[in-house]
């Protein structure tokens, strides 16, 4: 068969009646075709819109897999109207306005076909057309990569959406199809997108990873039905659902996302069996709106990256667990707003750094038979409205077992807490609660502490073992007849004494705990030991020179910028001094900065020796370094973020505290973000204490700009930016001859050359770190030297220390 050619063998009834013919052009070979004849065609390329309209086989040559390319120079390339056979052919688009290839009707075979374009769609599915596609590729920068639309269905078996310029696999307007292990990735849009009523996509043993966005999106009255399916490495959420939206999960696995894992809102439904959330950023289940509601069962949310709850409920939503268990995370579950609702059932809340259960501005929480280990406070109902349910669950290892505030009133039956920090259960601030059957032992502090005449009823309680007490009422005491304080009934303690009389009033004293749980927001328990005497201070350290600290910044490598920007504020500040020695005005110099640049150029360093400088100029007092970021500055709750800040801004007095990252207090979607508190504390520290501190915040560049832009009150206070360019690989081949020079090592001949081929070569993506990256380099050529030199008998000195240019890692 001849190049650029199409063989048509012609079926018929009988084998006599079988024939075979050859055409020049595809077009010309589908006219002549009937129902059931095979179009095997030639290797080449045809610059032919093709439409198959009749149930015939269309292949490439067996063997030669994408040899036989479909490349008009506008328009659809390969249209299917039948059910006809299509296979092994490579297909090209143009058309920004028109698909690659469209299905429009009948119940095609699609099998092994790339399609390779800059198309408004790889694979088009319309209409009543019900393919089953199968082995098939999309790479489509420009595009979708495969819609279906219009009612269209059909089934994707071991398809792969490599690049899409806009969603993955984009379904609508009462589209249905079916994924079987596929894979979808490297899409600028969302990686499954299903919107519109009557529209749904089921998919199984799917992945969707490597997606500029959300990984899936249900909109608009949507569904979908995801099982055994991946969702990874996204920009966006992993899962958003929106407006009505109902989405079944079973099975699956979603990690490693930088925003929420799973976003619900606006009356979507999302059902959670036997799935996975890991390594998440911001919330793992974030549930919203009335109406809205999630059920999870025998899932697991763990490993958080950010400073968010793992599970959030809001604005009136409901989530049930059952048979869950979240763990490693900031805080495990927060409920806010009157009307919302989280019913959680055997289910286990662990390794929590702050709190396990918050329940706040009028939300309900019930737990059943559940278990929270190892976290600072195991469960805080917070204020008037707030209320629930804790039955037969025990709480383990916390700092407090339970909170109760600001008129809260929850109902605690059959529960133990066991070898809490500081108190059992502490209610303060005009907290009710009943607490019925409940047991505390091996406290720190009390089992029971009631303060401020809080309405609490207690009956049947049991506390032991607790080493301040087994029961504390403050301010009133158990059945005074005053109609203020706790009422206690048949409760026991393992004091001889029984429960302790009503305190006498004293003033408390405020006591630090390890945790951050209870730290400046409960007042700490009293106590009578005598206060320590106060260390004494250390000396302070010899201070060096303005001249020496220069030098030593003038030493690293590169930054040349930096140093002259440096320099010039540091030459303002001295001449400043120097004037008003003589009499004379200076002009005033803000000495706040921004340091924007990637990680890895030297910003906590400058800082450091900043803060130097500005100590040897006699313009701050000590000159130290603090070092914060966000984590630091923000608590869990209102109130707790400005002492956070205070602390932080206390601890730098007289010298530069250092904020990283400090765009992550204003994120782009903040919602009940408390990063905006740390800022608004940290503005009037700044302007009431403008000489005991000086503030550097550092980012990376383009988010710096962001933070600056929206937070005016901040922009105003600092004087200039100074941008830390990344370093050229000569000037990582300098840093790893500093770190060669420090360690005793030698560069041999042609390993110079080798860095800087290294250096040039390898990716600078968001994880290159720079000046890190030199040195973690360095750190894998002696990791090599010494699994090469070892093998060697008697080492020399040259052995010893030589390093090579084979001795470098591979590049990432």
């Amino acid at each position: 068969m001849a190049q650029g050619t199409v063989q048509v063998t012609h079926t018929g009834t009988s084998r006599w009646r079988r024939r075979t013919g050859e055409y020049a052009s595809l077009a010309a070979a589908l006219e002549a075709a009937a129902d059931g004849d095979v179009l095997t065609v030639a290797p080449g390329t045809y610059r032919e819109n093709l439409v198959v309209q009749r149930a015939v086989t269309l292949r490439g040559p067996e063997g030669s897999p994408g040899s036989v390319r479909i490349a008009p120079a506008d328009g659809v390339p390969l249209t299917v109207r039948a059910s006809a056979v299509v296979q092994d052919l490579h297909v090209e688009g143009q058309d920004a306005a028109a698909p690659a290839l469209l299905v429009e009707e009948g119940t095609p075979e699609l099998t092994d076909i790339r399609i390779v374009t800059r198309s408004a769609a790889g694979i088009e599915v319309r209409g009543g057309a019900r393919p089953t596609v199968r082995r098939c590729t999309v790479d489509n920068p420009a595009g979708i990569g495969v819609a279906v639309l219009d009612g269209g269905g059909g089934v994707f078996e071991e398809c792969e959406v490599v690049a899409a310029g806009q969603a993955g696999v984009a379904v609508r307007g009462g589209g249905h199809p079916r994924l079987e292990r596929c894979r979808v990735h490297h899409a600028s849009g969302v990686g499954l997108s299903v919107t519109g009523e009557n529209s749904a996509l089921e998919a199984v043993g799917c992945e969707v990873y490597e997606v500029r966005g959300s990984g899936v999106q249900i909109t608009n009255k949507a569904t979908a039905h995801l099982t055994d399916c991946d969702v990874h490495r996204t920009t966006g959420d992993g899962v958003t659902l929106d407006t009505d939206a109902v989405l079944t999960l079973a099975d699956c696995r979603i990690h490693d996302i930088p925003e929420n894992a799973v976003d619900l809102r606006s009356r979507s439904v999302l059902t959670l069996t036997r799935t996975t959330v890991r390594q998440f950023g911001r919330n793992g289940l974030s549930v919203w709106d009335p109406g809205t509601r999630v059920d999870a069962n025998q899932c697991e949310i763990f490993d958080s990256t950010g400073d968010y709850p793992a599970v959030w409920v809001s604005d009136g939503a409901t989530a049930v667990l059952d048979s869950c268990r979240v763990h490693d995370v900031p805080d495990a579950l927060f409920v806010l707003d009157r009307g919302s609702r989280a019913d959680v059932v055997d289910s286990d809340l662990s390794q929590v750094r702050n709190t396990a259960v918050s329940v706040s501005d009028g939300a309900t929480a019930q737990l059943d038979d559940c278990r929270i280990r190892d976290a600072a406070t195991g469960a805080w109902f917070r204020d008037h409205g707030s209320g629930g349910t804790l039955n037969n669950c025990t709480v383990d290892g916390t700092q407090t077992g339970v909170i109760v505030t600001k008129g809260a009133d929850p109902t605690i039956e059959r529960c133990t807490v066991d070898s809490p920090a500081e108190a059992g259960f502490y209610v303060s601030a005009g907290g009710r609660g009943s607490f019925l059957n409940c047991r505390v032992t091996g406290s720190g502090g009390y089992g029971f502490h009631v303060i401020d005449g809080s309405r609490t009823t207690l009956r049947k309680c049991r506390t032991e073992r607790c080493a301040r007490g087994g029961y504390e009422f403050a301010d009133a005491g158990p059945d005074t007849g005053s109609g203020v304080g706790p009422v206690v009934e048949d409760c026991t303690s393992d004091e001889s004494a029984g429960l302790r009389p009503p305190a006498a009033p004293e003033p408390a004293v405020q006591t630090a705990s390890q945790a951050p749980g209870l730290l400046g927001v409960i007042p700490g328990q009293r106590t009578t030991e005598p206060e320590q005497p106060a260390a004494p201070a250390e000396p302070d350290q010899p201070s060096r020179t303005s001249k020496a600290v220069m030098g030593e910044l003038d030493a690293l490598v590169g930054l040349d910028s930096v140093k002259r920007e440096v320099r010039a504020l540091t030459d303002m500040i001295e001449v400043g001094r120097r004037r008003q020695q003589a009499g004379l005005k200076a002009a005033s110099v803000k000495r706040h900065l921004v340091f924007t640049g990637s990680p890895g150029t030297g910003k906590t360093t400058v800082a450091r020796l900043y803060g130097e400088i500005l100590a040897s100029l006699g313009v701050l007092e000590k000159g130290h370094l603090v070092e914060v970021s966000r984590v630091d500055l923000v608590g869990e709750h209102i109130g707790s973020t400005a002492i956070r800040t205070q602390e932080a801004f206390d601890k730098a007095r007289g010298g530069v505290l250092f904020i990283d990252e400090a765009y992550a207090l204003s994120p782009e979607d903040s919602g009940r973000d408390f990063g905006k508190e740390a800022i608004d504390t940290l503005v009037k520290l700044m302007e009431d204490h403008r000489d005991a501190v000086v503030v550097i915040v550092a980012g990376y560049t383009a988010e710096m700009e962001r933070f600056l832009s929206v937070n005016p009150g901040v922009a105003s206070r600092f004087s200039r930016t100074i941008t830390f360019g990344d370093y050229a690989p000569d000037e990582l081949l300098r840093i790893v001859e500093q770190q060669a020079d420090e360690h005793e090592y030698r560069l041999a001949s042609g390993a110079p050359e080798g860095l800087l081929t290294y250096f040039t070569a390898i990716p600078k993506g968001p994880a290159f770190g720079n000046g890190r990256t030199a040195r973690q380099t360095f750190e894998a050529m002696v990791e090599r030297h010494a699994s090469r030199v070892a093998q060697v008998a008697e080492p020399s000195t040259d052995d010893l220390t030589l390093l090579y240019a084979e001795d470098l890692p591979e590049i990432p």
